[in-house]
C-alpha cells in the first residue's frame, strides 16, 4: 500500500493511525473467521477472510482492504478484543 496513503490514513471514529496487519495478525483473524467466531463492529458475522487489512496503531480495530482499497467505515471495523490469542501489540 502506498506510504503517502497510509500516512493521512485513520480510523474514522478514534483517529488514531492505522499501519498493515503484519502476517502472524492476519493469520490469527482468518483463523478465527473461519472458525466463525468474528463479527464486524455492526454485529454482522464476518465470513470471507481477509487478504490484507489496516489495524489501528493502538491495537483496537481491524478495517479490512478489498481489492487494494481500505474500507474505513466504522460499521465495517473488526474490533481485536473478541479474538483469543490475537497477536499483542508490538
Amino acid at each position: 500500500m502506498d506510504k503517502r496513503l497510509l500516512d493521512i490514513l485513520c480510523c474514522p471514529v478514534s483517529k488514531v493511525p492505522v499501519r498493515p496487519l503484519q502476517r502472524p495478525e492476519l493469520e490469527a483473524l482468518n483463523s478465527a473467521i473461519g472458525a466463525g467466531q468474528v463479527q464486524n463492529v455492526a454485529g454482522t458475522a464476518v465470513s470471507e477472510p481477509l487478504s490484507e487489512g489496516l489495524i489501528t496503531t493502538d491495537h483496537k480495530v481491524i478495517y479490512r482492504v478489498a481489492d487494494g482499497i481500505p474500507v474505513m467505515l466504522p460499521e465495517e471495523g473488526i474490533g481485536t478484543l473478541q479474538l483469543t490469542g490475537f497477536p499483542a501489540a508490538a
